[in-house]
């Protein structure tokens, strides 16, 4: 959706006063509740499989990264982030594990697309890429 003329204006006037501020608000209003909501499709996402766990691990305020644990076993990391419009997911891998990863890019999507069956698929194609 775009912005309209007087909330661009407001954004711009706001940066100017405190650019930090505006930072900051600007990350809690858009960026913020995109990374939420993008750890709780993926929690959603193995809720049924007793046997998966996401563990939180090395997580930043901007990146959420999570351990994937099967069978109590370190496999890989799903890490999760928002940048320029899209949530993006990304293997990788992890230290005391004894699987690799086939290369792969990060899969994205823009927020509007967003849902539980997005990641659903995304975490299906993460997961295809490791090995013993």
């Amino acid at each position: 959706m775009p912005q309209n003329n007087f909330e661009i204006e407001c954004d711009r006037l706001s940066s100017v006063v405190d650019g930090a501020l505006f930072e900051r608000l600007q990350w809690e209003r858009n960026v913020g509740p995109v990374l939420a909501r993008l750890v709780a499709f993926a929690h959603a996402a193995l809720e049924k499989r007793g046997e998966f766990e996401f563990t939180e691990e090395g997580a930043t305020r901007d990146v959420k990264r999570f351990v994937l644990k099967v069978h109590a076993n370190r496999v890989m990391a799903v890490a999760m982030r928002v940048e320029t419009g899209r949530a993006v997911l990304e293997a990788q891998p992890i230290d005391r594990s004894r699987y690799s990863l086939a290369s792969g890019p990060p899969l994205s999507v823009a927020f509007e697309e967003l849902d539980e069956q997005w990641m659903a698929r995304a975490l299906q194609e993460l997961f295809s890429r490791v090995q013993s």
